[in-house]
């Protein structure tokens, strides 16, 4: 299973998989960060999608064509905002990974890349989410043999170093 997941730095955008997710913000509608770069390389018609969907709460997510991008879809999730820990955050955030890979495998998406949800404007602490997110997705992969690969796409040398440390914890393969 562990072969399955790996860890890059780079563009997201120029995930060549089958979907890359969205850090979206609960409108749907174009944002910064992640959400912007995604919207900007998949073009106008994403932007368009995103309205007819209407929205979509946190801990939740919803797909769309990727257009422009070399992804196929686009898998839309909205993470928590950072309120001190005390408000479901962990939850909600595990949430976003297991429904974007639920709704992954339901559209027969078998690679997928992840940025680092909430850890942007969001201020979720880069360390917990990036726990969070390789234990969810680790957990998420046993019950999904069709997934062949999740990515995280990491962006910038500290993330990416980040991701492989505590993925490495306690997997002596490393992922």
């Amino acid at each position: 299973m562990t072969d399955r997941i790996e860890i890059v730095q780079g563009d997201i955008t120029q995930f060549a998989g089958d979907a890359v997710v969205n850090a979206a913000n609960s409108s749907l509608l174009s944002g910064g960060g992640v959400d912007g770069a995604i919207h900007r390389a998949a073009g106008p018609e994403l932007l368009a999608a995103c309205r007819r969907i209407g929205g979509c709460p946190a801990g939740e997510a919803r797909i769309t064509p990727g257009f422009r991008l070399p992804a196929r879809w686009v898998i839309h999730t909205v993470g928590p905002i950072w309120h001190g820990g005390d408000q479901d955050e962990a939850n909600l955030l595990a949430r976003c990974y297991r429904w974007s890979l639920e709704l992954a495998t339901e559209n027969g998406v078998r690679t997928i890349a992840f940025p680092a949800i909430s850890t942007g404007a969001y201020g979720y602490p880069i360390d917990p989410a990036t726990r969070i997110a390789i234990r969810t997705v680790r957990q998420s992969l046993l019950a999904m043999p069709s997934m062949e690969r999740v990515t995280f796409v990491c962006h910038g040398a500290k993330m990416f170093e980040l991701y492989q440390r505590i993925a490495a914890e306690g997997h002596p393969s490393g992922t």
